[in-house]
């Protein structure tokens, strides 16, 4: 891990800060006047992007190399974050990844490092500083969920965002009166560097088609306003906020026989995550 000289600003810590939709957190908090400690498992990465942003924004920047699936690396990062005597006032959960294969008759091990990394390093990390920052009376928790985690039928990955959803939303129960919030944003689809990877289309010539997908910036923006406001829920733009809606409300069976009823490649193209390819 590299560091530079602490500050009196605010200290930020994402995860998945590399690429896509944890870089732009990264940009945007270090443009709104935090310092920063990026965790992400490519040091090569970790260590260009924090010289863009030390160079950009003037932030303090560290750097701490973790593959969230490994329970020791793990630990390594929740101590970051509950350390006292170097506060983390915001944590964003935003590592994951999609997988290109059912949960039925996919590989046991993949659909085992998906649940390590989106679900159980989320609630490991949301503890520690929940832990640390209560205690200030200050802090805040970004969770980034997924529309994709109000469908049943949506695989283990729509059901690894189920569960950041719900916790997140008990989390910021609980945490009600101390001066702490928890926030999660639930975006669409977005458009980032994966989906190249990954070979899904960003939306053709068609109209409707490309505006289902979101910028980068308009869903940290939003998710960030909504984190700082205290609002438990953050679902960017109101296409998608219709979108959420109406899935809350429709009848999970209908839901689920809808979606099952779509060809099997646009099934796997879960919002917010494209398949097969990690986050950061």
């Amino acid at each position: 891990m590299t560091a530079t000289p602490v500050t009196a600003r605010p200290t930020a810590l994402v995860t998945g800060a590399t690429a896509g939709l944890g870089a732009g957190f990264a940009r945007a908090l270090a443009a709104r006047g935090h310092d920063l400690v990026l965790v992400a498992r490519d040091t090569e990465r970790l260590e260009s992007t924090a010289a863009q942003l030390r160079t950009r924004y003037g932030a303090g920047v560290e750097v701490l190399r973790a593959d969230l699936s490994d329970r020791e690396q793990l630990r390594a990062v929740a101590d970051r974050v509950a350390d006292p005597a170097r506060p983390v006032d915001v944590l964003v959960n935003n590592a994951g990844f999609g997988l290109k294969q059912r949960f039925v008759d996919g590989v046991p091990a993949d659909h085992e490092r998906m649940f390590d990394v989106l679900c159980r390093a989320v609630m490991v990390l949301s503890r520690a500083a929940t832990g640390a920052m209560v205690p200030r009376g200050r802090g805040h928790v970004l969770n980034v969920g997924s529309v994709a985690g109000l469908v049943p039928g949506g695989g283990h990955y729509s059901a690894a965002k189920a569960y950041v959803i719900v916790l997140t939303e008990t989390l910021a129960g609980e945490l009600r009166g101390t001066g702490v919030s928890a926030t999660v944003v639930e975006p669409g689809y977005v458009r980032t560097e994966f989906h190249t990877r990954s070979g899904m289309r960003r939306g053709g010539r068609s109209g409707l088609t490309d505006r289902i997908w979101l910028d980068v910036d308009d869903v940290v923006d939003a998710a960030l306003d909504d984190l700082f406001a205290g609002r438990p829920v953050s679902v960017p733009t109101r296409r998608w906020k219709a979108v959420s809606a109406l899935l809350d409300v429709a009848p999970r069976g209908l839901v689920s026989r809808v979606w099952n009823a779509a060809p099997s490649g646009a099934r796997r193209r879960h919002p917010e995550r494209p398949a097969g390819h990690p986050e950061g």
